[in-house]
């Protein structure tokens, strides 16, 4: 590999691990939301958990803990359609 294409490799290289530790960051703000909406659902009366509005609340927090895990693990693809998830209940 010539000195051009071993500076493009390290760019590259560089772009990534920014991307993963971005990604890893994102992972755990996403949990940290899960966590918020899974409390949310636990405080609810049972009756209200069992409503249109507590379903949406624990699908979205299992959509977040989803999307969260995989972002964590690097598959953006995943945590993205788990995050279009959360949309769709509620449209």
């Amino acid at each position: 590999m010539n000195a051009k294409d071993r500076k493009r490799l390290a760019a590259l290289t560089y772009t990534l691990e920014k991307l993963k530790a971005d990604c890893e960051d994102v992972g755990r703000e996403l949990e940290e939301m899960a966590d918020n909406e899974s409390q949310k659902f636990d405080n609810m009366a049972e009756g209200l958990q069992r409503s249109e509005q507590g379903q949406e609340i624990e699908a979205a927090a299992n959509a977040l803990e989803s999307a969260a895990s995989a972002c964590e693990s690097g598959d953006v693809g995943s945590a993205l359609e788990s995050l279009e998830e959360i949309g769709e209940d509620e449209g």
